[in-house]
C-alpha cells in the first residue's frame, strides 16, 4: 500500500482534488445551456468548483513543505495535484468562453468532446481512489488506459470538427470562436492524458 490508509493527510486531499474534478466534469457535460442566463450561472458555477480545487492544491503543497517523509515523492504528489488541477482549470476556462462568446448552441462536436472528458475524469477519480486505498497499484492501469483512449477520440473528434466548421460555417467571427471552443476542449482531454502519464509513473516506481 502506497499510502498507510485513507487517512493519510496526502490520500484524503488527492481524493478531495479527484472528486471535485469529477463533480465539475459531471455538471460541466449535463448542465443544460438553453438562454443567456444560462450561461452565467454555468460559468459562476465552475468558477466555484475551481476555486475548491485551487484550494486543494494549495493545502497538498503546504503539506508537502512541511512533510519530512512522504509516502511517495513529493514531486509524484505535486505533479498528479497539478495535473488534475490543469483539467479543471480548462474546464473553467472553457465554460467562461462560452459565456463570453454567448455560445447557447452547443454543437454535436463539443458535447462529444465533453463527454468523452467527463468519463476521463471519472477514470481519474476511480484510479486516485485505488492509489489511495489498495496495495494492488497496478489496477489503475486499466483506468489510465481508458483516459488515452478517451483523449485519442477527441483528437479524431477535434480534427472532424474543424473540418467541418470550414466546410459549414461561413461567418469568420463564429469561425473562429468555435475553432477555439472546439481546441480548448481537445485541450483539456490533454491535460487528462497528462494525469493518466503521471499515473502510470507512480504506478512503475511504486508497485
Amino acid at each position: 500500500m502506497v499510502f498507510k490508509s485513507k487517512k493519510d493527510k496526502f490520500a484524503i486531499l488527492l481524493i478531495a482534488i479527484s472528486t471535485n474534478l469529477k463533480e465539475a466534469a459531471n455538471f460541466f457535460t449535463d448542465y443544460k445551456i438553453q438562454n443567456i442566463s444560462d450561461l452565467k450561472v454555468f460559468s459562476e458555477k465552475m468558477k466555484e468548483y475551481e476555486n475548491r480545487g485551487d484550494s486543494s492544491v494549495h493545502e497538498i503543497t503546504k503539506e508537502l513543505n512541511n512533510a519530512f517523509i512522504t509516502p511517495i515523492e513529493r514531486e509524484d504528489i505535486l505533479h498528479l495535484a497539478m495535473s488534475m488541477d490543469d483539467v479543471l482549470d480548462g474546464l473553467e476556462h472553457c465554460a467562461a468562453l462560452y459565456e463570453m462568446y454567448s455560445i447557447v448552441e452547443i454543437d454535436d462536436y463539443m458535447r462529444q468532446m465533453a463527454e468523452l472528458i467527463d468519463e476521463a475524469t471519472n477514470e481519474i477519480d476511480q484510479a486516485v481512489h485505488i492509489l489511495s486505498s489498495t496495495k494492488k497499484l497496478l489496477q489503475i492501469q486499466k483506468h489510465a488506459i481508458k483516459i488515452k483512449e478517451c483523449e485519442t477520440k477527441c483528437d479524431v473528434i477535434h480534427r472532424q470538427s474543424v473540418k467541418r466548421l470550414f466546410v459549414d460555417e461561413s461567418n469568420p467571427i463564429r469561425i473562429m470562436q468555435f475553432k477555439e471552443m472546439y481546441e480548448v476542449l481537445e485541450g483539456i482531454a490533454d491535460y487528462c492524458e497528462e494525469v493518466a502519464n503521471t499515473l502510470e509513473t507512480i504506478i512503475m516506481k511504486n508497485a
